[in-house]
Order: C-alpha cells, then sequence, then structure tokens
C-alpha cells in the first residue's frame, strides 16, 4: 500500500478548503453561544480538544512544545467548573 501526504492541502485548494471550514464552524460557534464555554466543552469531547489555550496557558501539548512554552493540561485549569458552570 502507498500512502501520499500533501503538507498544506489547504493552500493547495484554498477554496474548497474554506467552505469546509466555513460548513464545519457554525455548529461549534452555536454550541458556545447557547451553552457557554464549560458547557459546551463537557458535552463535546471534540471541541473540548480543540482547545489550545484558556487563561492565558497553553492547554494544547503539540502547540506549546513548538512554541517551546510551558503546557497546562485544560483539566488543570478548568476543575469542575466543566460540569458546573
Amino acid at each position: 500500500m502507498l500512502h501520499y501526504c500533501v503538507a498544506n492541502m489547504p493552500g493547495a485548494v484554498p477554496r474548497t478548503s474554506t467552505f469546509a471550514l466555513t460548513n464545519a464552524t457554525p455548529p461549534y460557534a452555536l454550541k458556545l453561544a447557547n451553552h457557554g464555554f464549560f458547557e459546551a466543552i463537557a458535552d463535546d469531547t471534540g471541541l473540548k480538544a480543540g482547545v489550545n489555550t484558556y487563561a492565558g496557558r497553553l492547554t494544547y501539548k503539540a502547540v506549546a512544545v513548538v512554541q517551546q512554552q510551558a503546557f497546562t493540561p485544560l483539566e488543570n485549569l478548568i476543575g469542575t467548573n466543566a460540569t458546573t458552570a
């Protein structure tokens, strides 16, 4: 089996990738607007996994590593607020 990876697919097909992102974003924005941050991430693990920063801290390890900055797991910052706020 042969696999081929294009490093910057959105750059190769900017119009298509813009439509894809535009269609994928509104449900998350609506969830955040209607339920607030804590309830939205408590109910949607995909949304929670997409949180890169919170309270001035990097909460996504890969970003912290690349930026050579400290990493703080999101759970350490939100505590029980994710289910009560």
